[in-house]
């Protein structure tokens, strides 16, 4: 019986029901509202790349969220819940720590380039900082070389807004398709060569957050797991492609079963 009921009688047990009942909905609408007003100021300043990027972590793969010290063998099992957002996160400033007293077995050489220089976001793409502030930014070269050497991108424009784990640019070869993530926040000041082997030069402001980006050890361990998946999408270590001397061939994406290539460029450069 409702309040607009003839026969409705307003005692304590309707008093407790109602007031139960228009509390919760009550806290239902705020939150709604808050998620709201979050989403209208987040797109207002430009931040739906992000919302985007942690909608689409969730769908990741487990193996695609390994925690960084997962990959170094201080944390087992742990899978990051945070789309790598290293900053906010408690247990890593405790396994940072932990890590000081006693640092983790060097990795071993992943079998392509990976220079030491840069920072590595785990959808292939790079950030160097330069002398002059600027922070340089590229595909990484196992991810150039699945995309291949024929690769068509489609690149930002000087003055473009880039946001970490958003959009960086499109790459199209052959049957092949990639939407490659930024590495950092940015304004984009130059942009300088074609094909998957460009690099885009980018301001980053007041502040260039890399907590969320791996290098040394954690770089390279992360770099040879991620030679394994190409392995095994190419039917195993035997199905890898290489030239004379050991080294990948230039387009690894042709020595990728045709059935294969479409997960495995998801999985690689993290589109779910």
């Amino acid at each position: 019986m409702f309040p607009w009921s003839p026969e409705f009688v307003w005692d304590v047990p309707h008093v407790a029901f109602f007031g139960a009942l228009y509390s919760v909905l009550a806290v239902i609408a705020a939150t709604l509202g808050l998620a709201a007003l979050r989403a209208v100021r987040d797109a207002s300043a430009g931040r739906t790349g992000v919302l985007a990027w942690h909608a689409d972590f969730e769908d990741l793969p487990a193996s695609a969220r390994a925690c960084r010290h997962q990959l170094t063998g201080e944390a087992p099992g742990r899978v990051c819940e945070r789309g790598f957002d290293c900053g906010g996160c408690r247990e890593h400033r405790a396994l940072e720590a932990a890590r000081k007293a006693s640092p983790p077995v060097p990795a071993e050489d992943p079998g392509f380039t990976l220079p030491s220089d840069r920072y590595y976001h785990r959808g292939h793409t790079w950030a160097r900082p330069e002398a002059d502030g600027t922070v340089l930014v590229g595909v990484d070269d196992l991810g150039a070389r699945l995309l291949g050497p024929a690769a068509d991108t489609v690149l930002p424009a000087p003055g473009a807004r880039l946001e970490a784990h958003g959009l960086l640019a499109r790459v199209r070869s052959q049957a092949r398709r990639a939407r490659l993530l930024s590495p950092v926040d940015g304004t984009v000041v130059a942009v300088q060569g074609t094909g998957a082997r460009f690099t885009v030069r980018v301001d980053p402001g007041p502040v260039l957050d890399l907590r969320h980006l791996l290098t040394g050890d954690e770089a390279r361990v992360w770099a040879v797991r991620e030679m394994e998946r190409l392995q095994a999408a190419c039917g195993g270590p035997a199905g890898v492609a290489l030239a004379d001397g050991g080294a990948l061939v230039e387009d690894v994406g042709a020595a990728v079963p045709a059935e294969r290539l479409d997960a495995l460029l998801g999985d690689v450069f993290l589109e779910p």
